[in-house]
């Protein structure tokens, strides 16, 4: 008789990755489980989105992930498509709808996505343990060992699937770091991504914005992004922030451009057009009112725009197309919607996600060092990464 602790494969993790990674693996007939440590099944998708789960985006570029080797994540990506995931969301009657910069998101809630994903992983027999403490991973020849606080369970492959530390009081940790140091793979410094900006000194007074929203372009080294910013009571987030803060780096500098949209030499023709007009009357048109009050109170700038030299106009015009912030952190991973850094991607196989030192050891996910930007690009790397993984291991 067969050994009922015995499977083909563990998947440790039941987010998005670990789901759809088991949901492809038991398609094939292999015996698949799936561990997560929470009570409830793909708690972070249920909270994505607003709860509504921006579950991919219309193009996914490579050079729209991050990473330590840029071309990785370009075989996944190519296989398992943002349309492939659209037609299985289609097939199961989700209702869904596109936001700017190609963003698409459920209609009504992300637990039909959560669903969608159990109900693929039912087809194949997938048994899912939820609640279930892990307390040590071990190898021993070509089977892997977990303890766990519901039993041992072995299997000839293992998925770590965990993802990253970023919303601990989701119960996120860097399980999948401490797993892959153990088998000795290199792990590239994780730190929070997509995460809000924080202000110190001379900028800590837009703190008075707190809750101000304009839309921007903001810019760090060669990553620009024109969408909102939002200021905060600690400093910036908002869509542009958030994208930025991926490329940032403590010590650099980020700049913003409050007018993204208008050709150079605009407020001088401003000053041509209404030389009796005010700064703030002219920042206050494109601007929320707060907002272009605290700009012209850091600029000094006061009375008609015609009183002004151009010279001087010239300057504010720069200076509002290149207003620089010098960041002093993050907010850390508790307001970080992924990491970035992970297992990296030297020890994986790009067509595989296998540990190339490691038979048998798959890293897929956010645990991999591959983060997207914001918009659904890391949802679709989660279901493209543990699409390669289950067909590896599907077919072996």
């Amino acid at each position: 008789m067969a050994d009922p602790n015995f499977y083909d494969v563990i998947v440790l993790g039941g987010g998005g990755a670990g789901l759809m990674c088991a949901g492809v693996v038991g398609e094939y007939g292999k015996r698949t489980l799936v561990i997560d440590h929470a009570k409830q099944i793909g708690k972070k998708i249920l909270i994505s989105g607003g709860g509504r789960c921006n579950f991919t985006n219309r193009e996914t570029p490579p050079e729209r992930y991050l990473s330590a080797n840029p071309h990785f994540a370009k075989s996944a990506l190519r296989r398992y498509t943002p349309d492939d995931f659209i037609d299985l969301v289609n097939a199961y009657g989700i209702a869904w709808h596109e936001k700017t910069l190609g963003q698409l998101f459920c209609d009504t809630s992300a637990r039909e996505i959560v669903d969608m994903l159990l109900a693929e992983c039912a087809k194949g027999d997938v048994e899912v343990r939820s609640a279930c403490t892990i307390f040590e991973v071990t190898k021993n020849g070509n089977v892997f060992a977990v303890t766990t606080s519901q039993g041992v369970f072995q299997a000839a492959s293992l998925v770590l699937a965990t993802g990253g530390p970023s919303i601990p009081k989701m119960g996120a940790t860097g399980f999948a770091y401490d797993l892959g140091r153990q088998f000795g793979l290199k792990i590239v410094e994780p730190r929070p991504a997509l995460v809000p900006l924080t202000l110190a000194g001379d900028e800590a007074l837009f703190r008075d914005l707190s809750g101000v929203a304009a839309p921007t372009a903001v810019a760090c080294g060669k990553a620009r992004f024109e969408e909102a910013t939002l200021f905060t009571h600690k400093g910036l987030s908002g869509p542009a922030v958030l994208q930025v803060s991926s490329y940032w780096r403590h010590g650099d500098a980020i700049a913003v451009n409050f007018f993204p949209d208008r050709a150079v030499g605009w407020l001088r023709q401003e000053k041509r057009n209404r030389p009796k007009t005010t700064l703030n009357t002219v920042l206050a048109e494109g601007l929320p009112t707060r907002l272009a009050e605290a700009l012209c109170e850091r600029l000094v700038a006061t009375g008609p725009l015609g009183e002004m030299a151009d010279k001087s106009v010239q300057a504010v015009e720069t200076h509002l197309a290149d207003w620089p912030f010098r960041p002093n952190g993050t907010e850390g991973y508790a307001k970080a919607e992924v990491t970035s850094g992970g297992v990296s991607t030297a020890e994986l196989s790009s067509q595989t996600m296998e540990a190339k030192k490691v038979p048998g050891l798959y890293v897929i996910g956010e645990a991999v060092d591959v983060t997207g930007w914001l918009g659904g690009y890391n949802f679709q790397w989660a279901w493209s990464s543990g699409w390669a993984a289950g067909q590896a291991i599907g077919t072996t």
